[in-house]
């Protein structure tokens, strides 16, 4: 893409140079305005047979056919190489993916996925049931092309890269989470991300426990393990199964089968800032329970108390059914 991009460029600059060529010359050459000049230039470059503005001197004739000449060999040079990839269909490919790029620039507090694997395709299910907005970057092309068939905005390309999260919009996102099937990719990705955007929230996924560390220290905010919390949810079901299966009961899964629901402090109205839970009054009003609290420095209160205050930067988790969520999101 990025050769096509300096084969389109290679032709404007070909072209503007030209026509600047020749308006200058006319202009020398012919003593010309700058209106006349640029006549004279397009009608000779385009050789649309026009007349000319005034009988040429030898002079103005050498120049011409040197102009005439350029312009040929330009244009040809122009069609072949629009022929070329409007058969093989990376023009259609270049201009579709500036319109992503377009989109992908409108983005603001979006979250990018690095690597479609099985936890990455798990992470864009639940934010898609959220509504979340999100960017795809994956190095596989077929899976970009069904991905981008099924309209999710991809990028196809490295994440370890810089101008591919750049492509990814990072300066504008709030999370990044990668889920790519190595973890030395994982740490260059975290690595890359947090050099470029210091201030957004980086979840990673491991394989090994030696990475763990190594991945918080490069950056990583979050570090999930799949198969070691696989084997501590089968574990469980065994010491206390009837706790784990009302937790997996349990679902946060969007807008009509959530049972759990964070409130953001700051996003109430203001005149509940400062108030407590009781004031809050979420049972009495939607039927939920407030079963978590989380202080700025993100700190958990499990079944915080009722006269805990509300503050800004903090949050609140919420327990209810479907519909009381439901009715909880319609109110606030």
């Amino acid at each position: 893409m990025n050769f096509l991009d300096s084969k389109i460029n290679k032709i404007v600059i070909l072209v503007i140079s030209t026509l600047t060529t020749g308006t200058l010359g006319y202009m020398v050459i012919s003593g010309y305005s700058f209106v006349d000049a640029i006549y004279m230039t397009v009608i000779t470059v385009t050789t649309v047979g026009f007349g000319e503005v005034k009988p040429f001197t030898p002079e103005e004739k050498i120049f011409t056919i040197f102009l005439i000449l350029t312009s040929i060999v330009l244009f040809g040079y122009a069609v072949s190489t629009f022929s070329e990839y409007l058969v093989s269909g990376r023009l259609f490919d270049y201009f579709k993916h500036k319109r992503v790029e377009k989109k992908i620039a409108k983005l603001k507090g979006h979250t990018i996925v690095c690597g479609y694997g099985r936890n990455g395709r798990q992470a864009i299910v639940k934010l898609k049931n959220y509504n979340k907005q999100f960017v795809i970057v994956e190095r596989n092309k077929e899976v970009v092309q069904k991905l981008e068939s099924e309209e999710y905005l991809c990028i196809n390309g490295d994440a370890t890269l810089d101008e591919t999260l750049m492509s990814a919009g990072i300066l504008e996102a709030s999370n990044l989470i990668t889920a790519l099937p190595k973890d030395a990719d994982n740490l260059f990705v975290v690595l890359t991300a947090r050099q470029l955007n210091r201030n957004f929230k980086i979840i990673s996924r491991a394989s090994n426990e030696s990475s763990y560390s190594k991945l918080k220290i490069a950056g990583a905010d979050n570090v999930i393990m799949p198969d070691k919390l696989g084997g501590d949810h089968m574990a469980s079901l065994v010491t206390t199964p009837d706790v784990i299966e009302f937790v997996d009961r349990l679902t946060i899964e969007g807008d009509t089968t959530a049972n759990l629901e964070e409130i953001d402090i700051d996003e109430l109205p203001e005149n509940y800032l400062g108030k407590t839970i009781l004031d809050l009054d979420l049972r009495k009003k939607t039927g939920c329970t407030v079963i978590g609290y989380r202080h700025p420095d993100r700190d958990y209160i499990i079944n915080p108390e009722a006269n805990s205050v509300l503050i800004s930067g903090a949050h609140l988790i919420v327990l209810g059914r479907p519909e009381q969520i439901t009715r909880l999101r319609e109110l606030f």
